[in-house]
């Protein structure tokens, strides 16, 4: 036969019609799947509508299901699974997010199989994402890759021996709150000095005296040659650097991913990064891990939805 030697049939591949979706505080984003193959079927997107209700339930619980009935309609067939990424904190079955302050009313404690009126498996944004990048991303085929995502704060993810680490609470991979100065100002979370505070842009104003107000506008003073946006850019990736080489001390992965919006400026990220790790990583019989850009961007989260949900569904 072409290809080689007769294999049987994997029985563990799911067939049918997948869906992602990732809830976004302003958008939300969905992706229809052919399970067996992977195959991106197509990509479509709702407003989060945040604030707003509908028969006593949030706005985006009727978008989601808009978006899971367009796929359904284009595709001729009825979903098999269907996975959903959310900030916040994921429970044990998968089916709620327990903890989600100060933005997406209704979302806390929403039971999504009862507000779906189907099966559904959610999970952490940030976990969600790795788990796309695992899938068909930049980490296909790694067992043990941290995610970091540089955006308005620091999220995480963390994948070790082929196994998404999500934690007794499900907080596992908030990496953005590891301190690196004990008498910094407490970030959100009350812990002092952390990565977040010192590469996140929301308070890019604040750590330039402000000069700056964005990443972006960071980075193009940087790219500009400017003295005072070169420091600022080289203290926030000294801080990036410290924190990854104590992520790779303790975890040992083979694969750092670097994603979210501030991702974007890879040019001025890759070299000094490397740079740093070059002073900070501990490279005993000379191994060192590989450091890549994610792949997938903002549909990272509906792809690693909808393969949860698969891995999940062949589990249970």
């Amino acid at each position: 036969m072409e290809g080689g030697a007769y294999r049987e049939p994997r029985k563990d591949v799911m067939e049918g019609l997948g869906i992602g979706i990732d809830l976004g505080g302003t958008r939300i984003k969905g992706a229809a799947f052919e399970l067996s193959s992977g195959h991106l079927l197509g990509e479509d997107t709702a407003p989060t509508c945040d604030g707003e209700f509908v028969e006593g339930l949030p706005a985006f619980v009727q978008e989601i299901r808009g978006l899971v009935d367009r796929f359904e309609e284009r595709d001729s067939r009825t979903c098999e699974v269907i996975g959903l990424s959310s900030p916040g904190f994921a429970d044990a079955t998968a089916s709620r997010i327990v903890a989600m302050p100060g933005r997406l009313e209704g979302l806390e404690g929403l039971h999504w199989p009862d507000a779906l009126g189907r099966p559904v498996a959610i999970l952490n944004d940030a976990h969600a994402a790795l788990m796309g990048e695992i899938w068909q991303g930049a980490a296909a085929g790694v067992r043990d890759v941290i995610l970091l995502t540089l955006g308005t704060g620091v999220g995480g993810a963390i994948v070790a021996d082929g196994r998404l680490l999500r934690g007794h609470f499900g907080k596992a991979g908030h990496l953005g709150h590891s301190s690196l100065d004990l008498e910094g100002k407490p970030d959100i979370c009350g812990m002092p000095g952390t990565l977040e505070d010192l590469i996140g842009n929301h308070n890019v104003a604040e750590r330039t005296g402000g000069r700056y107000e964005s990443t972006a506008e960071l980075v193009e003073a940087v790219r500009a040659g400017e003295d005072s946006a070169k420091e600022a850019w080289e203290r926030s990736l000294r801080a990036l650097g410290v924190s990854v080489a104590s992520f790779v001390n303790i975890l040992d992965p083979e694969l750092i991913l670097i994603g979210g919006g501030i991702s974007e400026a890879w040019d001025q990220i890759e070299g000094p990064l490397k740079r740093w790790m070059e002073e900070f990583e501990w490279r005993p019989g000379g191994g060192q891990v590989e450091i890549r850009r994610a792949r997938l961007g903002p549909m990272a989260g509906a792809y690693g939805a909808a393969y949860f949900a698969m891995q999940r569904s062949k589990n249970i």
